[in-house]
């Protein structure tokens, strides 16, 4: 990396400070909160060769490690309000791929209504990582928690589950999924590179959802995660969850349906509603653009989810992506 640390904050990082952040000149900044607002508060981070490909275009790759801290926020009823990244990038980075990297921050600024607030930069022999604390605001006692969930809750997920899946598998030339129209392929390959938070889907899940969570570790493994938290148990009816409809063939196969539920990077929310609010709930999804769709329901059995397909329990290999295994 040839440029200095102190070149590139001045020229890429502070045109994209937001207010409270004092042009990345100071060692911390303030996020302003209004009467009756609590901050949400979530990290993740994106490395290469795990959440991204080494040769994904560079404004991908920050519009991912973005937009999977949005998707946190969006599903605990917050709306975007800053964020903290800090960078390690490789020595041998050359400029231009930093400008490209920051470009696809300041889009994603734009669409998303964030704005960054601080961080740190680092160089590294090799490999890229990116790590960003994303901050929500949410009227106060209104954040939406993965716990909160009852027997007899109706499982619903936004979206479509599976491209995120579909489209690593495509990039490393897996044939699982055999061949696809190019126009499919490269959308699937889109949503894996850039995923879609459901920031416009906080305030139907902050009105009417017990519990929620984004998927980003595969549906089954993360509904486990849910149920877990909130003590009871779920049914996941398999051939009711929403597939792009050029995988719906493929996915007749089970190993392939399998893999599709349980892929993870997916970013779409789960959600818990209760049965009265099930209708405000599609109602408020629909007015704000966004498909949301009824997968399941919560049951009594404390930890088990069960996921049939045509009445018939799916032999699943594996639940999720877990970052604890090779």
């Amino acid at each position: 990396m040839a440029i200095g640390e102190f070149d590139l904050i001045r020229r890429y990082f502070r045109p994209l400070a937001g207010e409270g952040a004092f042009d990345l000149t100071d060692d911390a900044a303030i996020l302003q909160l209004g009467p009756g607002e609590e901050l949400v508060v979530t990290a993740d981070m994106v490395a290469a060769g795990v959440h991204f490909l080494p040769d994904d275009p560079a404004d991908t790759i920050a519009r991912k490690a973005l937009r999977v801290n949005l998707s946190d926020v969006a599903s605990k009823g917050a709306k975007p309000a800053g964020y903290i990244m800090t960078v390690a990038f490789p020595r041998d980075v050359e400029e231009g791929w930093i400008a490209e990297f920051c470009r696809g921050l300041a889009e994603d600024q734009r669409e998303f209504d964030t704005r960054l607030l601080g961080g740190d930069t680092i160089g590294i022999a090799s490999g890229l990582t990116v790590s960003i604390t994303a901050f929500g605001k949410v009227p106060a006692g209104e954040m939406v928690h993965r716990f909160g969930g009852r027997p007899g809750d109706r499982l619903y997920v936004s979206g479509e589950i599976g491209c995120g899946a579909a489209g690593l598998r495509l990039l490393l030339g897996e044939t699982i999924l055999g061949p696809l129209p190019p126009a499919a392929r490269q959308r699937l390959i889109g949503r894996y590179r850039v995923p879609q938070p459901r920031t416009a889907l906080a305030e139907a899940v902050r009105a009417c959802a017990s519990a929620a969570m984004d998927v980003s570790d595969g549906l089954i493994g993360d509904c486990d995660k849910l149920v877990a938290a909130s003590g009871c148990g779920a049914v996941i009816h398999a051939d009711s969850v929403p597939l792009d409809p050029d995988l719906v063939t493929v996915a007749k196969d089970d190993s392939v349906l399998a893999a599709l539920l349980t892929g993870g990077d997916d970013y779409e929310i789960l959600a818990a509603v209760p049965p009265e609010d099930e209708e405000r709930f599609r109602f408020m999804a629909a007015r704000a653009g966004i498909a949301v769709t009824r997968i399941g329901e919560l049951v009594e059995e404390a930890g088990a989810v069960e996921v049939l397909r045509g009445g018939r329990p799916m032999d699943l290999a594996r639940r999720s992506y877990d970052h604890g295994r090779t």
